[in-house]
């Protein structure tokens, strides 16, 4: 099981948007069918059974296994991440364009940039998975406490010109067989167990 699935397929989107299916996607983590979440969540199996292949098309549940008892065959079902997140794929119209209006210090901007990460690497994922290949990637995941709004700005401007830097050193245009990678810095003030946090620190 993985640990995180991208959906991209807009009709497993809006299955897991619905309030009914979504009390579901943490359910059928071992191999179970219908009548299992059906028990622990006090709804109709019928019901459990219409939810779960609405999410199977493709998304964070997949067929296990088919149990014949006598004219009666049971399907039964499995999950396939821990947790899933909607690609702006499955949300085409409303998709976010980075392009349309970049601005280094827009929040806003920030969710849009985050919205193509996503995307971009669900892409990479379901490629690597079909091909059964790992995907190149490296994140940095950490903290920093400034002690004023100057120090945040004076660090962002020192983290671009050492990103900028680093990048000019390695990039090769013209390199035979190179492969172009993105890169994406980001930074966004502390958010702790889910609460707000020190939200008005970091509004500009």
């Amino acid at each position: 099981m993985f640990e995180v699935a991208v959906i991209e397929d807009p009709v497993a989107a809006q299955a897991a948007l619905d309030p009914a299916r979504a009390r579901l996607l943490g359910e059928p983590a071992e191999p179970a069918s219908a009548a299992t979440p059906a028990g622990r969540l006090g709804s109709p199996r019928q019901e459990v059974h219409h939810h779960l292949r609405a999410r199977e098309r493709p998304g964070p549940i997949e067929p296990a296994e088919e149990r014949r008892e006598g004219n009666v065959i049971e399907r039964v079902m499995r999950g396939t991440a821990a947790s899933s997140v909607i690609s702006p794929v499955a949300l085409a119209a409303v998709a976010p364009d980075p392009a349309r209006a970049p601005d280094q210090l827009s929040a806003r901007w920030l969710l849009a940039v985050a919205a193509r990460l996503v995307r971009d690497v669900g892409h990479l994922v379901a490629a690597a998975a079909r091909a059964r290949r790992r995907v190149a990637t490296f994140t940095i995941d950490g903290e920093v406490r400034f002690a004023s709004a100057a120090d945040r700005a004076a660090f962002a401007q020192r983290l671009a010109e050492a990103v900028t830097a680093l990048a000019g050193e390695y990039h090769d245009e013209k390199a035979e067989g190179g492969r172009v990678h993105r890169l994406i810095v980001a930074m966004h003030p502390y958010v702790a167990n889910g609460q707000d946090g020190d939200v008005e620190g970091g509004v500009r």
